[in-house]
């Protein structure tokens, strides 16, 4: 997995820039839509954000868009594609628990979760998830933003003999 690797501390401080940017965009009480977000503004978060589609009766969640950075990630595209597409039966499972939080409880929400499923049991996702409505109403959409955090590879002076 050739993911770029950040620190915690700068994968923190992405997610607070991206709250506060989130944050601002809001009408009031009403969450923020789609419409409100400009790309321009956050274009150093792009290469790891990413736009989920919400999917009523039954509830799925689609991504509708993923950020460059996110391929690494994965190991292929993923726009486009349904949660049981992109991860194994346990990784759909859990983003479907996580992302149905965001829409019943229409709040941000943020964890960790190991990049295991995917081989790399060493790195983990650090990700935020922001509620956005279209109508002010019922959560729409929800966007996304990854950081990969854990131990990236360590180049040492000692060689084998």
């Amino acid at each position: 997995m050739a993911a770029q690797i950040g620190a915690p501390a700068a994968a923190i401080r992405a997610h607070e820039e991206l709250f506060a940017y989130w944050a601002s965009r809001r009408r009031g009480a009403a969450l923020p839509a789609r419409r409100d977000l400009h790309p321009g503004d956050i274009k150093r978060l792009l290469p790891t954000l990413s736009l989920i589609d919400v999917v009523r009766e039954p509830l799925d969640f689609r991504i509708r868009l993923a950020g460059t950075g996110l391929y690494d990630v994965y190991g292929r595209e993923i726009t486009g594609r349904g949660l049981a597409e992109v991860y194994n039966a346990a990784a759909a499972d859990y983003w479907r628990l996580e992302l149905g939080k965001v829409v019943a409880d229409a709040r941000p929400a943020v964890g960790v979760h190991s990049l295991a499923w995917r081989g790399a049991s060493h790195l983990s996702l650090l990700w935020l998830r922001l509620p956005l409505a279209s109508e002010g109403g019922d959560v729409d959409m929800i966007l996304g933003y990854d950081a990969v955090i854990g131990l990236g590879q360590v180049i040492s002076g000692v060689r084998a003999a």
